[in-house]
């Protein structure tokens, strides 16, 4: 996410750091690196005009000038502008206080508009909501159906009258419904369009007016960079959107979208994409952005994701089991469910402070290694999940066979878990100290 940018502002800021103190000719040599990294990131540029202007403003001032540390200085000014110009602070969905909230998703034809109706709802589901998905999209093939798939997939239901009523109808019928069996949340899936498309372009105008929705949300495909830009501002124009959902963001090494549209639109954006699973979609937080594209890591953010798949009963137990040293394969097994649901690796490698964009793009994390250490396991009689001492040379040969593996990564395997084991005695002997006790009472699991 925001690779190539993010190298391009690194590699500008060492302008900075080769300094010991900075005259006002080093910081316009290195604004101008600066410049050039956001516009070949796609950024708006009248966006990069005026961010410039205002950072070598600030970076030509008393507080990096006369600094002891002046290229942290800079840093840290470019991170506060960044920060305030995809918002300052996170813009939160607007929730109706006489239910149902009704959410009208719309977008260009491709941008992900009904996957991500879908991963919306299945996030406020998360969170207690009683979502209702409408299919008002009766011009696509197969458009009613696609919504009901991903319905199905997250246990959401999908109110359709199929594609011969108008889809302003659709809409007001499926409110309706949703007053009539309790639904508090209503995500309209509106047709995708082309912008030269007036009469479609119309009828959003006349689903708005009829069911008055407390959010409007454009969906649009951060991979389109400057154009995204002009997409949202024609949206904008027509309906007075409340918000902007960037797909793709998983994708993007540039981030002239990010870094545009809430500047150009004066509207925030309040979701991003971040992947094809119908889990993939975060709240959008500037700070957390702008510190990701320097390098700085995410550590909020994978904090959340840490928390949105920990599991504090399982937690309990697991505690007893490293306690009393009863840990099993099996257990094993559940910290990586745990661990994958957290999301893809690589991205939260990509949240750890100190790793920079594009460090690990020659350094994947293989999640098939993860898949293959489920499969071995899966293949074990309940009895070696429960004592791999008696895993033979014949057992593992069952066991790789059966797995699709071989003996060595077997074997590789309980190598892992034998010393993981040792790991676990060393801390429960530790614990039997009074400082030992309050480390490992702290513990939880996953890390």
């Amino acid at each position: 996410m925001f690779e190539s940018l993010g190298e391009k502002l690194n590699n500008a800021f060492k302008k900075f750091r080769n300094k010991g103190k900075l005259t006002e000719a080093d910081v316009k040599a290195g604004m101008r690196e600066i410049k050039l990294a956001l516009l070949e990131a796609d950024v708006n540029f009248k966006v990069v005009r005026d961010f410039i202007k205002i950072v070598s403003e600030r970076a030509v001032g008393a507080e990096v000038l006369e600094s002891l540390l002046p290229a942290q200085q800079v840093i840290k000014i470019v991170n506060e502008e960044l920060t305030r110009l995809m918002g300052g602070s996170q813009a939160k969905l607007t929730i109706a206080s006489q239910p149902p909230t009704v959410i009208m998703m719309v977008g260009l034809q491709g941008a992900g508009k009904t996957t991500h109706a879908g991963k919306l709802a299945g996030l406020y589901k998360k969170q207690g909501k009683k979502p209702l998905l409408v299919a008002c999209d009766v011009y696509r093939p197969a458009a009613i159906k696609q919504l009901q798939i991903v319905g199905e997939k997250l246990d959401i239901p999908v109110f359709t009258l199929g594609d011969k009523i108008s889809p302003v109808q659709i809409a007001k019928e499926g409110i309706k419904f949703a007053n009539q069996k309790g639904y508090d949340m209503v995500f309209i899936d509106t047709a995708g369009r082309l912008q030269i498309d007036e009469v479609l372009m119309e009828e959003l105008k006349n689903i708005k007016a009829e069911v008055n929705p407390t959010e409007i949300l454009l969906t649009v495909d951060s991979m389109i960079g400057q154009e995204s830009v002009n997409v949202a501002q024609t949206f904008n124009d027509l309906l007075d959107i409340t918000g902007v959902i960037l797909t793709k963001l998983d994708g993007d090494t540039r981030g002239g979208a990010a870094l545009s549209i809430r500047y150009v639109t004066g509207k925030p954006i309040k979701f991003v994409g971040t992947g094809e699973k119908l889990d993939t979609i975060e709240p959008f937080h500037p700070d957390r952005m702008a510190s990701r594209i320097l390098g700085m890591g995410d550590v909020l953010t994978l904090i959340d994701k840490a928390q949105a798949a920990y599991d504090e009963k399982q937690a309990a137990a697991l505690e007893q089991k490293m306690r009393q040293q009863t840990f099993t394969l099996d257990d094993y097994l559940e910290q990586l469910a745990q661990l994958k649901s957290m999301g893809n690796l690589d991205q939260i490698m990509g949240m750890m402070p100190g790793v920079k964009p594009g460090a690990l793009k020659d350094a994947k994390i293989d999640e098939k290694v993860l898949a293959r250490t489920e499969a071995i396991i899966h293949s074990m009689t309940r009895k070696e999940r429960e004592k791999p001492e008696i895993i033979n040379a014949s057992r593992k040969k069952r066991i790789a066979a059966g797995s699709g593996t071989s003996v060595e990564e077997v074997n590789k395997l309980l190598k892992q878990f034998d010393q993981m084991l040792k790991m676990m005695k060393q801390f429960t002997d530790m614990g039997k100290s009074r400082h030992g006790k309050k480390m490992l009472g702290r513990m939880k699991m996953p890390f």
